[in-house]
Order: C-alpha cells, then sequence, then structure tokens
C-alpha cells in the first residue's frame, strides 16, 4: 500500500489543564476546540507532535 500524504487529526477529550507543551502541540496542528478537525501532512514533524498528544486526538489517514 502507498502511504497516505494526509491525516485528518480530530480532537476527542479536552486539552484544558493539561500540560503547556501538550496544549501547543495542538495549537501547532490547527485545532482550537473539541471536536475540531484538520487535515494536516503526514511528515515526522506533525507525527511528533501527534504522538506527543495521541491521547486526546483521533487519527485517519485520508
Amino acid at each position: 500500500m502507498a502511504k497516505s500524504k494526509q491525516l485528518r487529526v480530530t480532537v476527542v477529550r479536552s486539552f484544558a489543564n493539561r500540560v503547556a507543551s501538550h496544549k501547543a502541540c495542538i495549537a501547532g496542528l490547527g485545532l482550537r476546540r473539541m471536536h475540531d478537525s484538520v487535515l494536516v501532512a503526514n511528515t515526522p514533524e506533525n507525527r511528533g507532535m501527534i504522538n506527543k498528544v495521541s491521547y486526546m486526538l483521533s487519527v485517519e489517514e485520508v
């Protein structure tokens, strides 16, 4: 299978009262509120941010 070039990232848990670096990762991905979804490129930089806050996100390949 070919690698997907984009990922759909959705916030499924609240990021209120979280560590500042985790909030920064959420903002860096372009997410603003609960149940917000964005398409991001499947790059090592974005994967690193997703892995850091994976407990708050749902990720799908597009």
